[in-house]
C-alpha cells in the first residue's frame, strides 16, 4: 500500500532500526551515572549528539535532545523571549508557521507580550524585506520556518537570518520539514526539528541554541540536557534518530531528492490535466523535493481521502472538511487559496515511479465519483444575458440583489457547489448571494471566484453566519 504522507511521519529508516535495536542492549542505563553501564550509555549519548550536530551544522554543545519537535519549538520560543525580556516583548512570525509556533505565540501574548504576523504571497512564501520591516526596537525574536509543512514552500531563511543579524534580533527556525534534505543555511540563532520527519523514531526532537544567543530555559530546573530539556533521555531512540539523520547526509540523498522532485513535477503537471477544476498550491520552484498539495473544487476532502485510502493510498489534507473543528487550514487561509478537496502528497524515500503512476490513474475517477454523489453540475447552467434570474422577485431582473442561495447549516463544499449551480441563471453583471455559517466559505467562495473569473463583491453580516456576494462576469 503506497504511503504518501512522509510530511506527517516518515517510515523508519533502516539505519534507525538497526541503531535502535543495538542500543536497546547497550543504552538502557542512566548516562549521568559513573559506573560501567552509565559510562557506556554516556558514550552513546555523546556520540549521538556529535553525529546530530554534524548533520545540522552546529557545535555539539549547542544541541540538546527533546521529547518532540513541538517541545523543542515551545522551549526555543519561551527560552529566547524570557532571556530577552529587557530588549522587548515582541514576537514576529510568518503567517504560515506550524501550529506549535502559533500556540507558543498565543501563550506569549496571553502573558502580556505582543506579536506581529508577516503575510505571505499566494504561493505561501514570505518576503524577507517584509520580515525586516516588521522588526521594531522592542522585537525579541523572529520565527520563520525553513519550509512549510502543508504546501512545501521553502522560505528565504538565509536572507531573513542576515537581516535579523543586522538588527540584532535572534531568528528561530522550525526546520522539521527541511532538515531531512540538508542543513539550514544562514546565521540563524535557534533551530528546532523532529526525528520522525526524517525516518527516526517518534519521541525525539532537536533544539539548537547557537553560542551568543541569550537563552533562559523556562519551567522547573533539570540538570539534564544543559537544563534545556527535562527528564530521563530516551537513549535508544536518540541514538537511532542521530544515526538516521547522519545517514541522510550521504551523496545518495541528493540523488533521491532529484528523483522525487521529478515525480512531484509529474504530479504537479498531470493532476490539473486529468482532473478538472483543480488548483495546485505552493511555490513551484522554491519547494521541498517530495511534497505537492492540490485542492479540488466541489469535493468533500474527508470523503476524497477516504476513497484514496480504500484505493490503497495514504495521503493527508489541510481541508477543513477533514478536521473536527471545521476551520480551514491557517496556511491555506493565509495564502488565499482553495481549501476544499485539499490533498497533500509527500513521498517518502524510495517511492516507486509505478506507485505515482497508479495514483494518477485512480485519482480522476475518485474525484468524479465524489462530485457525482454531491450533485455537482457538469457545467454551470448558462442563461441568456437578457433573461431574468430565476427565483428573483418580479421586476428585479438586473437588480444587485440577484439570487440568494441559502446554504446555512451546510458544510463545505456545499455552499460553493450551490453557487456553481446557479451562477449561470443570472445575467452578466447580476449577483448571487450565498448565506453560509461555515467558516470555510469565507475562504473558498473568493477562491472559487478567482478560479472561475467571477467577481467577489464582498461579505456582509447576516442574521446567521455571513452573506457572500458574487457578481457574474463571464
Amino acid at each position: 500500500m503506497p504511503y504518501f504522507d512522509a510530511a506527517s511521519a516518515a517510515p523508519l529508516h533502516p539505519v534507525a532500526r538497526e541503531a535502535l535495536l543495538a542500543s536497546l542492549d547497550e543504552g538502557w542505563a542512566d548516562p549521568a551515572r559513573l559506573y560501567r553501564e552509565g559510562r557506556r550509555a554516556r558514550l552513546l549519548l555523546d556520540a549521538a549528539r556529535e553525529a546530530a550536530a554534524e548533520a545540522v551544522g552546529c557545535r555539539p554543545d549547542e544541541l540538546v535532545f527533546t521529547p518532540s519537535g513541538t517541545h523543542a519549538v515551545h522551549s526555543g520560543v519561551s527560552g529566547v523571549l524570557a532571556a530577552r525580556r529587557r530588549a522587548g516583548r515582541r514576537l514576529v512570525h510568518s503567517a504560515v508557521e506550524h501550529s506549535s509556533v502559533l500556540h507558543a505565540a498565543e501563550v506569549h501574548e496571553a502573558a502580556g507580550g505582543t506579536r506581529a504576523e508577516v503575510a505571505v504571497n499566494g504561493a505561501g512564501r514570505v518576503a524577507a524585506g517584509e520580515v525586516a520591516a516588521a522588526l521594531t526596537g522592542d522585537t525579541a525574536l523572529v520565527a520563520v520556518q525553513s519550509a512549510n509543512h502543508e504546501v512545501g514552500t521553502e522560505q528565504p531563511v538565509e536572507e531573513v537570518a542576515g537581516l535579523c543579524q543586522e538588527a540584532g534580533v535572534p531568528l528561530l527556525v522550525d526546520a522539521a520539514q527541511s532538515l531531512p534534505w540538508g542543513r539550514v543555511p544562514g546565521a540563524w540563532s535557534v533551530l528546532a526539528a523532529s526525528a520522525h520527519k526524517w525516518g527516526g523514531p517518534p519521541g525525539v526532537g532537536l533544539l539548537v541554541v547557537r553560542k551568543g544567543t541569550r537563552f533562559a530555559p523556562q519551567g522547573p530546573a533539570d540538570e539534564r540536557e544543559s537544563g534545556r530539556s527535562a527528564g530521563f533521555e530516551n537513549l535508544p531512540a536518540i541514538v537511532a534518530a542521530a544515526a538516521s539523520l547522519r545517514a541522510l547526509r550521504g551523496p545518495e540523498t541528493s540523488a533521491e531528492a532529484a528523483r522525487l522532485r521529478a515525480l512531484v513535477d509529474r504530479i504537479r503537471a498531470r493532476v490539473p490535466e486529468l482532473v478538472p477544476d483543480v488548483e495546485v498550491v505552493g511555490d513551484p520552484v522554491h519547494r521541498l523535493p517530495h511534497l505537492v498539495t492540490f485542492s479540488c473544487l466541489y469535493v468533500d476532502g474527508e470523503t476524497l481521502l477516504g476513497e484514496l485510502d480504500r484505493a490503497g493510498f495514504s495521503v493527508s489534507s489541510g481541508s477543513s472538511c477533514t478536521s473536527s473543528t471545521l476551520i480551514p487550514s491557517h496556511v491555506l487561509r493565509a495564502m488565499g487559496v482553495l481549501s476544499e478537496g485539499n490533498v497533500r502528497v509527500s513521498l517518502p524515500y524510495g517511492t516507486a515511479e509505478a506507485e505515482v503512476e497508479r495514483f494518477l490513474e485512480v485519482l480522476p475517477g475518485l474525484v468524479r465519483s465524489v462530485r457525482e454523489r454531491l450533485g455537482v453540475p457538469a457545467a454551470p447552467t448558462e442563461a441568456p444575458e437578457a433573461a431574468a434570474p430565476q427565483g428573483a422577485p418580479a421586476g428585479t431582473a438586473a437588480e444587485p440583489a440577484g439570487l440568494v442561495v441559502d446554504a446555512l447549516g451546510r458544510r463545505c463544499p456545499i455552499p460553493v457547489i450551490e453557487l456553481a449551480k446557479v451562477i449561470g441563471r443570472v445575467p452578466v453583471g447580476g449577483t448571487v448571494t450565498v448565506l453560509s455559517d461555515d467558516e470555510a466559505a469565507r475562504q473558498d467562495i473568493p477562491a472559487w471566484c478567482t478560479m472561475r473569473q467571477q467577481e467577489y463583491v464582498g461579505e456582509r453580516a447576516a442574521e446567521r453566519g455571513a452573506a457572500y456576494v458574487v457578481r457574474r462576469r463571464v
